[in-house]
């Protein structure tokens, strides 16, 4: 938004420099007010104040237009996806909205203006970076023998796999959430047997950077995404996820505040140490051809063939909703392909109907 408000003139900083000096520090008031701001900052800083253009302009339509362009496009001047720039206008029209709270507009003009260039298209999951149970396992078995912290994190991608859980949430999770039965011992084997139990999800630790954290911590506690603080969402856990979370503990343990999962110094894990181990994992996992794809990409994606295995087993949608932390509308609409139970079946039932040949 802010290239918007910013005149060109000679002798103005490159736009390199007001873009980072007004994140780091701009719009940070903690670290703007820290001391610390390197000289050069603030010369950019001052340079803004004295030469951005007021607030008001924005009921030109022009101005507005402008505005709306900037929000929904990368730098690079390609458009965001549909629900990436349907977010970041949402952001824009909270701000004009503090602008009116601050009496500093009288009301907020993006409703007037006409979204032209509406971004087509509605969320959906890429069905080619969803892994079958042979490529989740076979990951998460990878991750398990990834050096220095893979093994201490093969409990944190499966809880993404099997009871579908936000890296956030997984991230939180405390051994009081776990409701687990123990094992029992196969009388001719010998071997352990284990049964369904039950996660209590009561909270989520999403990765933000210390710069913007109350505590200057990275990361912090919030509720569960789109719920009040307090409550709670029941996740089933299956006996294959009831084996591997014991095994974690046995081996593992807990940290001092009952998290499962913990950094090397006994902190909460972070984000810059899961990614390098999922990354490592991958490479290892999949060929060059699967590799240079959509599969697996993001840890998210775990996540999303946990959804889309309860959906084709044909759980109703209002009790995958409840487990996955979704409305019922938006699971509808991001899993749609996966509602019939699988293209396989529908091919089937085709043959089926036109009577073999």
């Amino acid at each position: 938004m802010l290239p918007v408000f910013v005149p060109e003139k000679p002798g103005a900083p490159e736009a390199k420099e007001i873009r980072a000096a007004a994140r780091m520090w701009g719009y940070n008031p903690p670290q703007r007010d820290s001391g610390s701001m390197p000289i050069e900052v603030g010369r950019v800083l001052e340079w803004l104040s004295r030469h951005t253009l007021p607030v008001e302009t924005v009921h030109n339509a022009d101005t507005m237009r402008a505005l709306q362009r900037s929000v929904t496009r990368r730098l690079d001047g390609e458009p965001y996806a549909p629900t990436v720039a349907r977010r970041t206008r949402s952001v824009l029209s909270n701000c004009l909205d503090y602008a009116v709270e601050r009496d500093i507009l009288g009301s907020n003009p993006l409703a007037g203006v006409k979204w032209s260039q509406m971004p087509k298209g509605k969320r959906k999951v890429d069905k080619r970076a969803v892994p079958n149970p042979v490529q989740a396992r076979t990951m998460l078995s990878t991750i398990a023998e990834t050096a220095r912290s893979g093994e201490r994190l093969e409990a944190f991608f499966a809880l993404m796999y099997f009871a579908a859980m936000r890296p956030e949430e997984a991230a939180d999770l405390r051994k009081e959430n776990l409701s687990l039965p123990a094992a029992t011992h196969d009388p001719v084997s010998g071997e352990r047997k284990y049964d369904w139990g039950t996660i209590y999800l009561e909270g989520a630790r999403p990765y933000i950077d210390a710069r913007w954290t109350d505590r200057g911590t990275v990361g912090e506690q919030r509720p569960l995404k789109s719920r009040a603080a307090g409550d709670v969402r029941p996740v089933p856990c299956p006996p294959e996820l009831t084996a591997i979370l014991w095994r974690h503990i046995e081996r593992h343990g807990c940290g001092t505040d009952g998290r499962l999962f913990t950094g090397e110094r006994g902190g909460p894990i972070s984000k810059v140490t899961y990614m390098k181990v999922w990354r490592a994992a991958r490479t290892s996992a999949l060929t060059k051809e699967a590799e240079a794809g959509p599969l697996l990409r993001r840890p998210y994606d775990l996540r999303h063939a946990a959804v889309s295995t309860w959906l084709a087993a044909g759980v109703p949608a209002a009790t995958v909703a409840l487990w996955a932390g979704q409305s019922v509308s938006v699971l509808l609409e991001v899993y749609a392909s996966f509602l019939d139970g699988g293209e396989r079946t529908a091919k089937r039932r085709i043959e089926e109907a036109l009577g073999g040949w």
